[in-house]
């Protein structure tokens, strides 16, 4: 049954492509997916699957029902792209300018497509379900998987499967990592209000450059000294907006952050952290602190017993394509929320470039092997068929 699907996937893959590049071309951002959204629906007329379009938003589920009693197994593909000018010169570079598919988000819905299609056509061969889940917005808040889980994307199933490509991983493997294995995320916006006055009178006013400052440089030591040194936890600040004039001193100040941590205790303590802070700035400095903090993806959490079984049965499927172990990555990505509510494996298909020219995801010139396309749809395909044999 594998080796069917195998071959008809590699029978498929110039399909695939051929998805995948126009995807690319026509990119669209979070929340507003809406050609993208429809393109993956007409996909799917006069195929034997049940289509649910707008679910919890712009989100596709699609359901490949055996017919069989048997377990539910939900596979999941994101479909958003990022508000960045491409600058790859590929033949196929998006058509919509300022917009471009720069995470492979357009690599994932190929795939998915054609896999999908694949296991309607094999349904008979297998037991229960499978639940596909195309998914918009994973890029911006609150992102799409929460939306479509508080819709009931998740009822009545028991496990959920995920793949991104990386162009950071090696072509040719896919790679895993049981436990938290993504950084959840949080953001804020602290505004210190001191009182203006003039540069030469310092005395009369009450500097809020000078305290702003001080919270920057005291956020420094909330990873270095409030942390274990086996956690893994980042504090950014992007944005520090004091623009005024040279000799007069500005009466509030913006301050912006981005926060990171592998563990939900890590971001717990970073958050407390940085509220204390805020805190003490009002004592320190005599100003009013304005913060406002955003805890939004969870950390991504990889159910060990679940990832060990799907790494298993790709390594006992003698595939054209390795399977090996990875560090935890240290972006986040809304897939967590699926795997608050079932066991959930997310796993990474290498997708590095054959020219060796090799940049990261949101990058104007990233670019990804097509190969990743066919080992991304061979992996999910026999985790499903494997899963949904009848015997678990």
């Amino acid at each position: 049954m594998t080796q069917q699907l195998i071959e008809t996937l590699k029978a498929k893959e110039d399909k695939m492509i051929e998805i995948r590049r126009y995807i690319h071309q026509h990119p669209e951002l979070s929340f507003h997916e809406d050609e993208t959204a429809k393109y993956i629906a007409d996909f799917y007329k006069g195929k034997d699957v049940q289509v649910e379009t707008n679910f919890g938003g712009r989100g596709i589920k699609v359901t490949i029902d055996s017919g069989k009693p048997g377990k539910t197994l939900a596979i999941r593909a994101d479909f958003d792209a990022l508000p960045i000018t491409e600058d790859t010169g590929l033949p196929f570079a998006s058509q919509n300018e300022g917009v471009m598919h720069a995470c492979g988000h357009d690599a994932h819905t190929a795939y998915m497509l054609v896999l999908a299609e694949t296991l309607s056509e094999m349904k008979d061969a297998f037991t229960g379900k499978v639940i596909v889940i195309h998914q918009p917005a994973e890029e911006v808040p609150p992102g799409g998987a929460k939306g479509m889980v508080e819709a009931g994307i998740l009822e009545g199933v028991d496990n959920v499967v995920g793949v991104h490509v990386m162009s950071t991983m090696e072509t040719g493997s896919v790679y895993y990592h049981p436990g938290y294995v993504q950084t959840g995320r949080a953001f804020f916006k602290l505004k210190v209000i001191g009182k203006g006055g003039h540069g030469s009178s310092p005395h009369m006013a009450n500097d809020a450059i000078v305290a702003g400052s001080y919270f920057i440089t005291q956020l420094q030591t909330v990873v270095s000294r409030r942390l274990s040194p086996f956690e893994t936890g980042v504090v950014t600040i992007g944005s520090f907006d004091g623009k005024g004039q040279f000799n007069i001193i500005k009466d509030s100040i913006e301050v912006e952050g981005d926060v990171r941590g592998l563990t939900e205790d890590t971001k717990a303590t970073i958050e407390r952290e940085i509220k204390r802070l805020s805190k003490g700035l009002e004592e320190t400095f005599d100003v009013t602190c304005e913060l406002d903090y955003n805890d939004d993806y969870p950390a991504l959490y990889n159910d060990p017993e679940f990832t060990e079984y799907v790494a298993k049965t790709l390594k006992n499927a003698d595939l054209d394509f390795g399977v090996e172990s990875c560090e935890p990555q240290p972006p986040s990505e809304d897939f967590a929320y699926y795997a608050k509510e079932k066991p959930s494996a997310f796993i990474y298909t290498g997708a590095a470039p054959e020219d060796g020219k090799i940049y990261p995801h949101h990058h104007s010139k990233f670019k990804i092997s097509e190969k990743a396309l066919l080992i991304s749809a061979e992996a999910v395909g026999t985790v499903v068929l494997d899963y949904l044999k009848g015997e678990n």
